[in-house]
């Protein structure tokens, strides 16, 4: 079956809880893995499930992330139905606003879809972390001749007041639909667990036109597909629950399960990049059959300096991305951006180091997320006591220090005159 499939990405997060991670960026601009970002997740399965004719919603702060959408994701033009089209927020609602929400972030771009008009429109959030054959999403779509399929993960009950929670039958039809309540129904089965909704949508193009127009009508609605436009349309269309733990990936063995993170907090942040640097990591960036894709940095490769007691440059269960130089130092357990320093006798334990970050002679820095241009002093020691550490940076309830950097400076052109 021939379907034509239109990607609409929302990437204009906030990611208030993310700050200071984003203070100067939105949410999907936030480096993750050393050399991606966390849109580049979202934009890797579209491309690698076939699906080329994207428009990417932004809003907040997206100056970083439309920098990273030109670097790494622009297509030749060869073809006009392959593309990634940033598209700002244009105030297109009867007030002149921003996007008050996701439905409202659509109903203002609806022009896309009726001058496309196509059969099938995948709405997924820029927020998070996994891997998804959107293909096999959308034959389950097909075959159910669904309106409306949600993707769904059960999650533990006691998360329930994060999510959007499904309730379904037998079949897999949606029955009922929580938004973040503590007391939302729990799986059939399992009492402990709550069928969590992952925020991706596939819609029939017609049902979703249909669905934001009448909603912008709506006073009372808060324009959001979870909390107003989801909820009423139970009984009278459709609804499919789609179980992504039957997702499988091309590459990967066939009993793996399926890896999905919501990075919503910088402890689910730090949590996440922990597990891509571990020994046996639950999400493989090495699966050349589902590469995660990003910007083509020129960089150099990663270069280790000295072989002498006490001055030897080595990392050790990390990460460790183009353009860097280990020279003396140790990094333990850690994920490193691009073209980081670590000099002699620095020790870098279970961290994150953003792009462009110089650690100093006998520095030691231990569970701390290090922005993008930092300079960390000879002799500093970050992580090791909290309460000092409070004093100069942001520290997280579970003891993750947050060091803040600077901006990058951007080269101008000249002209002679």
């Amino acid at each position: 079956m021939q379907l034509k499939i239109m990607g609409l990405i929302l990437a204009g997060g906030k990611g208030t809880r993310l700050s200071p991670l984003t203070r100067e960026r939105a949410k999907p601009a936030v480096p993750f893995g050393g050399k991606y970002r966390i849109v580049d997740f979202v934009l890797s399965n579209f491309i690698n499930s076939g699906i080329y004719s994207i428009y990417v919603l932004i809003q907040f702060r997206s100056q970083s992330l439309l920098q990273h959408l030109r670097d790494g994701w622009q297509f030749g033009g060869l073809l006009q139905e392959q593309f990634i089209i940033p598209v700002p927020a244009q105030m297109r609602s009867p007030g002149e606003t921003w996007y008050s929400g996701t439905a409202d972030a659509v109903f203002q771009n609806a022009n896309l879809i009726e001058q496309s008009k196509p059969d099938l429109v995948v709405l997924f959030g820029a927020d998070h972390i996994y891997r998804m054959d959107i293909r096999q999403m959308v034959e389950f779509h097909s075959k159910k001749n669904a309106g409306v399929t949600i993707a769904v993960i059960p999650v533990d009950k006691k998360y329930a007041k994060e999510f959007g929670v499904i309730e379904v039958d037998k079949d897999g039809r949606i029955i009922g639909f929580v938004e973040k309540r503590e007391d939302a129904p729990t799986m059939p089965g399992d009492p402990t667990k709550v069928l969590a909704s992952m925020g991706n949508y596939i819609f029939s193009s017609e049902l979703l036109l249909k669905m934001v127009y009448e909603d912008v009508k709506n006073p009372e609605s808060s324009h959001d597909f979870g909390k107003d436009i989801l909820p009423a349309l139970i009984g009278k269309v459709e609804m499919f629950a789609y179980d992504f733990q039957t997702n499988r990936i091309a590459g990967d063995p066939p009993e793996g399960m399926p890896y999905w993170r919501d990075v919503g907090t910088l402890d689910a942040y730090y949590e996440a990049s922990m597990d891509v640097r571990a020994i046996d990591p639950p999400l493989n960036l090495y699966n050349r059959q589902w590469p995660l894709r990003t910007s083509g940095y020129s960089d150099p490769p990663a270069k280790f300096a000295f072989d002498e007691e006490q001055r030897r440059g080595q990392a050790i269960d990390s990460m460790v991305s183009g353009g860097c130089i280990i020279s003396g130092g140790i990094v333990k357990r850690s994920v490193v951006g691009r073209w980081v320093r670590v000099h002699s006798g620095a020790l870098v334990e279970d961290s994150i180091i953003f792009d462009n970050v110089d650690i100093g002679r006998r520095a030691k820095i231990r569970r701390a997320i290090i922005e993008k241009n930092a300079r960390i002093p000879e002799g500093a020691v970050i992580g090791y006591d909290l309460e000092e550490d409070a004093k100069h940076y942001h520290v997280t309830e579970t003891g993750i220090v947050i060091v803040e950097g600077h901006r990058s400076p951007v080269p101008l052109g000249s002209i002679t005159v």
